[in-house]
């Protein structure tokens, strides 16, 4: 008969569910009336995407973000059909059938993806713009040259998002200076919901929020707000076991050397 892992183990690490519920609850009554999705990707950042968002399903959430398509496949698997599974990296040349299968949006990033997605009509997918973060997305130029084009491509665009790269420093330049691009950018797009604000970015106030908010590491109870009080409830907490408390006198090595 083998013991109770917990027994076995040396360390435990336990995940409050009801915590991060309660964090995607505050996290939404802050963006409203923005809608709230929830960044559930690196495994609900190692915390578990099957339990992580059957809870937050129940809570309300029906928008979640992955980072890959292998990720988006087995959060379908845990999910069933009815939430909305987005993949921020996009979709890499040849997966466009396994999209579609797990009804997963992909994130088009870059005017390939754009191109290769052309004729997907039964598949939404969201248009990533890049504001300033200088990482994923269409930069400012690529969208410019493409907008007049996106409604001939046939795609359903099912929204725009951009990124800020600073809202964790509230008074940084750049966030207004990427939110006045990114509403630039969807005055192109009427019609298609739009959303900047993360986590940090829900705190900058309703002119971020736009139509609705992508958290993320807030959810697990990160502080969105360095610096002043944490607004999160703690979701993890780690304990370990002592093996042996030892007492040495002054001047004795301890370890190794």
């Amino acid at each position: 008969m083998s013991s109770d892992p917990a027994a076995r183990a040396g360390a435990l690490l336990e995940i409050d569910l009801g915590a991060i519920v309660s964090n995607w609850r505050l996290l939404a009554e802050r963006a409203a009336p923005a809608q709230c999705a929830a960044v559930v990707k690196a495994n609900a950042y190692g915390l578990g995407a099957a339990p992580v968002t059957r809870a937050l399903a129940a809570a309300g959430c029906r928008l979640f973000f992955v980072a890959t398509l292998d990720e988006g496949i087995a959060l379908r698997a845990a999910l069933g059909p009815e939430p909305e599974i987005a993949v921020f990296n996009g979709p890499l040349p040849g997966t466009a059938a396994e999209f579609a299968a797990h009804r997963l949006i992909p994130v088009l990033n870059e005017p390939g993806q754009i191109t290769a997605w052309t004729g997907q009509k039964a598949s939404p997918a969201i248009l990533h713009v890049d504001t300033g973060m200088s990482r994923l997305g269409l930069s400012t130029r690529e969208f410019t040259g493409f907008a007049d084009e996106l409604p001939k491509t046939g795609i359903v665009w099912r929204a725009i998002i951009s990124h800020l790269a600073c809202a964790d420093t509230p008074d940084h330049a750049l966030n207004e200076q990427q939110r006045a691009r990114f509403a630039a950018a969807t005055h192109r797009m009427p019609g298609v919901p739009a959303s900047l604000a993360a986590s940090s970015g829900i705190f900058l106030g309703p002119a971020y929020h736009f139509d609705f908010a992508r958290p993320g590491a807030a959810l697990y109870g990160v502080n969105p707000q360095p610096g002043r009080p944490n607004p999160m409830r703690q979701v993890v907490r780690l304990s370990g076991k002592i093996l042996q408390v030892r007492e040495i006198d002054r001047g004795e090595s301890v370890g190794y050397g």
